[in-house]
């Protein structure tokens, strides 16, 4: 079977979801390149993704600085002459409730989520009309759903997921198809970040172990909307089910989401903490 040598660009792309959908392209025979902040991933990275057959470049970049996304879109066209698929993945979270977050951290949290794809995309986007290749934009669950905990993060979510269908009718005669992934709960590194993006190797994961899916399972689910251009994905079966409620059946969505909420203030007032502080 002949290579597929097309040009990837991956940003968080160090680890979780973006190192898989990194390494399930590597195997195809792309040529991958990775972003984000910390170089030494990176690196890793790069030697996983030449170790599953693809060719591999890092390059460190901050979504959140235009000109850092402009020089790494430079040096990806330097090295390897084109684009043909940009996975804006680069993304964390910002938990707490409405109350107790500071407007700082709602706009870091923008700053991040939706401005850094923004940004990803519109300065990737004439070297994609040039290939009519594909835009990914990594979404969640959560956009669907006023979680009680995550409205930051939720907010920037929602407001990614309407970027999408926006990008995919601006392109729809361009031949540059834009597909919108909403994840459900995915193995990654999300709650080992503070509010502020800071990594913390000690924490452990919050979430409920049973409904994870696999990293690897879900970048090959990602792979392939990718590649039939699909509009949106949605993902895992808790993150169908909890669309579907929040979509077609909202008064029952919001009442399960208000009963987790009151469950939560319960038990921190149990424990002799405040109702309002961060969760």
């Amino acid at each position: 079977m002949a290579r597929d040598e097309r040009v990837v660009w991956i940003t968080g792309g160090g680890s979780g979801l973006g190192l898989y959908v990194a390494l399930e392209y590597a195997a195809r025979g792309c040529r991958v390149a990775v972003s984000g902040r910390r170089e030494a991933r990176l690196v890793e990275a790069v030697e996983a993704i030449e170790a599953a057959g693809g060719a591999g470049m890092a390059v460190p970049c901050d979504v959140t600085d235009e000109a850092a996304v402009a020089e790494a879109i430079a040096q990806i066209l330097a090295q390897w002459g084109r684009l043909d698929v940009v996975l804006a993945n680069a993304g964390y979270a910002v938990s707490g409730r409405v109350d107790a977050l500071s407007t700082e951290l709602w706009r870091k949290q923008f700053e991040v989520n939706l401005f850094g794809a923004v940004t990803t995309v519109r300065l990737a986007l004439p070297h994609l009309l040039e290939t009519q290749g594909r835009v990914g934009l990594v979404g969640s669950v959560a956009a669907f759903l006023g979680l009680p905990g995550s409205g930051a993060y939720s907010a920037s979510k929602a407001a990614l997921a309407i970027l999408g269908g926006s990008l995919h009718a601006e392109l729809a005669s361009t031949g540059v198809s834009c597909t919108t992934i909403h994840p459900g709960f995915v193995e990654s590194e999300i709650n080992q970040r503070d509010n502020e993006g800071v990594f913390h190797e000690d924490w452990t994961e919050q979430r409920p172990k049973q409904l994870l899916w696999p990293t690897d399972k879900a970048a090959r689910v990602m792979v392939r909307a990718l590649e039939s251009r699909r509009r949106e994905l949605v993902f895992t079966g808790h993150g169908k089910v909890a669309v579907f409620l929040a979509r077609h059946l909202p008064g029952l969505s919001a009442f399960l989401l208000a009963r987790s909420a009151s469950k939560s203030n319960l038990r921190k007032l149990a424990a002799g903490e405040p109702a309002t502080s961060e969760s």
